[in-house]
């Protein structure tokens, strides 16, 4: 598949326009241990301000979704469940909350660096499609955190490539996302069908629907 460095424009459009486009990307992290690459095989679009129950801006600015409402092209991290950390690709204009989340992928390059860090301390062995296999699994594996919220994809140590063509894809409710914004009115998950490194949809128990 032909890969290409994206314009930053591409990225004014809404997570709906946006995400389906990433499936079959490479993001690539450099960091002093090495660089991991991860081919995008599953993200979640969001949207704000009183638009999508399920987004981290629906009501409004705060000082954790700040990043939402920046530049396009920068990464907005966010910590969850008391132990995660997940990465979106923010998008739209600045002043207006939009971003995707990147779910799962598949580890292209720097295996072993991933490896190692996924293993940790557990000494288990990782199957290579469950390296970046869930949003936490993809931010670990790629030597990313917290600390990356507001970087810039067009800068060191990041790099985006996108394929030149649209990968054909399926659709359906988001994950793990309760009340409204995890139900069939927003099927807002994109995934590249059959494709192993996807992660099992877990309906959230108190989702609508």
């Amino acid at each position: 598949m032909t890969l290409y460095r994206p314009e930053r424009d591409e990225f004014l459009a809404s997570s709906l326009e946006v995400a389906p486009r990433l499936l079959g990307a490479v993001l690539r992290h450099e960091s002093p241990e090495g660089a991991v690459a991860i081919r995008i095989t599953e993200v979640e679009a969001y949207i704000g301000d009183g638009l999508d129950p399920g987004s981290h801006a629906f009501r409004g600015r705060t000082k954790r979704n700040a990043v939402m409402y920046g530049a396009p092209g920068h990464v907005y991290t966010y910590f969850t469940y008391g132990m995660h950390v997940c990465a979106n690709i923010v998008c739209s204009p600045e002043g207006e909350a939009s971003a995707v989340l990147l779910r799962a992928g598949e580890v292209v390059e720097g295996e072993d660096l991933a490896e190692r860090r996924r293993v940790g301390a557990s000494g288990r062995l990782i199957p290579h499609r469950d390296l970046a296999r869930g949003p936490a699994r993809l931010v670990v594996a790629a030597g990313m955190s917290l600390a990356d919220d507001g970087a810039d994809l067009y800068r060191p140590p990041f790099e985006l490539l996108l394929p030149a063509e649209q990968a054909e894809y399926a659709t359906g409710p988001r994950t793990g996302v309760s009340g409204a914004g995890g139900g069939l009115a927003f099927p807002w998950r994109y995934w590249l069908p059959g494709d192993p490194t996807v992660s099992p949809y877990k309906r959230h128990p108190k989702s609508d629907d």
